[in-house]
């Protein structure tokens, strides 16, 4: 019996731990928490700093030399890992948007012969549900409200209904389609805007219109709500500027929970300031952390969120759910689940 060596490389629940082990008899799992940078909050992947002593870095680097398959990326040894793992041929991400982090570290050159899988879908209701929440904070005033109860204020007003509003969707993956899932149940009219279309029937992505790229600034128009939850690649950086922000019908929400590139952060706090849009939520920035002179931390109308709402307390259990469905394929030498394609970038 062959035995496949996995390597646990990010913080994760023991219990999940022992899920992993329970796949197969030909896996050596191979886990220990003292190595790992220690979780500051739940499903926390990059840990809080860490310092191995000379006698756990070499710990460490003995299991990266056995590893065939890893869980998550090594990011206390990123640059070095295709020296210091080289019989790895497989590596699941916990992130469904490891494109820029794969192209910067060198992967595809370095480690030809490694297989990425990301975590895409794990996160779809989660982020889904931070949409919802935005659209309903921002029309029905409660940003306004929690203002007013700080400052003892009594003064009524009339919020909007979701029903009947349109949201366009840019970049209808898994999570695209939850979105639209929960916004059709809000009465709401779902427009999608899909790199490939091809063969896609709208109604089966919960949309009443679907549009290929070359016609986004047909969807815009219609925005009362804008999401956008595409990949960062070559062709989606900056997608959205000025231009296309002028677009948007004035009252619109903007909500971006794909990645800060996407969007001219300089012209969206313009178009923020100007009073054209309703407000925005935003999860990704231009760069993260956040700096304390953003702007941003100070509007009114603009939700921050600290790249967070796709982090929930059910994260490793969905992540490891991913995990052990994609070991069975491996094993069996079956395609794995949510490959990542070097040339596409997701």
């Amino acid at each position: 019996m062959i035995q496949r060596t996995v390597l646990i490389a990010s913080w994760l629940e023991p219990e999940y731990v022992e899920r992993i082990r329970r796949v197969d008899a030909r896996l050596d799992v191979l886990h220990d928490p003292g190595l790992l940078a220690p979780p500051r909050y739940v499903a926390d992947h990059t840990g809080a700093a860490l310092t191995r002593t000379p006698e756990q870095e070499a710990r460490w680097r003995s299991l990266l030399s056995r590893a065939e398959i890893l869980f998550d990326f090594d990011r206390s040894s990123a640059r070095e890992l295709p020296s210091l793992a080289p019989k790895v041929r497989w590596i699941q991400a916990t992130s469904a948007g490891i494109g820029e982090y794969v192209r910067r570290m060198g992967y595809a050159e370095s480690m030809p012969d490694t297989v990425f899988t990301t975590a895409s879908g794990v996160h779809a209701k989660p982020l889904a549900e931070f949409c919802l929440m935005v659209m309903i904070a921002f029309h029905k005033k409660l940003l306004q409200a929690l203002r007013d109860q700080r400052d003892r204020h009594w003064e009524r007003f009339a919020g909007a209904d979701l029903e009947g509003q349109t949201l366009v969707i840019v970049g209808v993956g898994r999570v695209g389609r939850e979105v639209a899932r929960l916004a059709k149940a809000f009465g709401m009219r779902v427009v999608g805007v899909k790199r490939a279309t091809a063969g896609a029937a709208p109604e089966d992505l919960h949309l009443d219109t679907l549009y290929g790229p070359a016609d986004l600034y047909r969807a815009l128009p219609q925005a009362q709500n804008l999401v956008l939850i595409t990949p960062h690649t070559r062709e989606t950086e900056q997608m959205i500027g000025a231009r296309e922000l002028a677009m948007l019908p004035r009252g619109s929400v903007f909500i971006n929970i794909g990645r800060g590139a996407l969007v001219d952060e300089s012209a969206l706090i313009d178009v923020l300031r100007s009073g054209h849009l309703l407000g925005a939520g935003l999860d990704v920035f231009a760069q993260e952390p956040l700096p304390a002179e953003s702007p941003l931390w100070a509007m009114d109308n603009v939700i921050v969120c600290p790249h967070s709402a796709s982090t929930s307390y059910r994260e490793n259990e969905r992540i490891t759910d991913l995990f052990c469905r994609n070991l069975r394929r491996y094993l069996d030498g079956e395609p794995l689940l949510n490959r990542f394609d070097h040339a596409l970038g997701f």
